[in-house]
């Protein structure tokens, strides 16, 4: 990071570069990435499949599984999250503008 203290009479000046503000808020958003790839990780893991595979399992199945039927929907939850949070890191890593409010 670039961003510096400046100190001069007794006031303080905090200067930050758009590259920090991009790193910043590219940290976030990895921030809220990681826990989504565990949970989704967790599910490949519990089901040993994909969630395309596993949803196909789910309507071939004879009877209700209605745990089965809770987990893909959780599942199904993280995985929009996740492509909507990596669609957000591409655009903030693209970013032209960057504005402080």
């Amino acid at each position: 990071m670039k961003s510096k203290i400046r100190i001069r009479n007794d006031i303080m000046d905090v200067i930050v570069s758009k590259e920090d503000v991009i790193t910043i808020e590219k940290l976030k958003i990895i921030s809220e990435i990681a826990p989504i790839k565990e949970r989704i990780k967790m599910f490949e893991r519990k089901y040993n499949c994909s969630i395309d595979e596993f949803k196909k399992k789910l309507e071939e199945l004879r009877e209700e599984d209605f745990e089965a039927w809770d987990d893909y929907i959780e599942w199904l939850s993280y995985e929009k999250k996740l492509k909507e949070l990596e669609r957000r890191l591409k655009e903030v890593e693209n970013a032209e503008r960057v504005k402080i409010a």
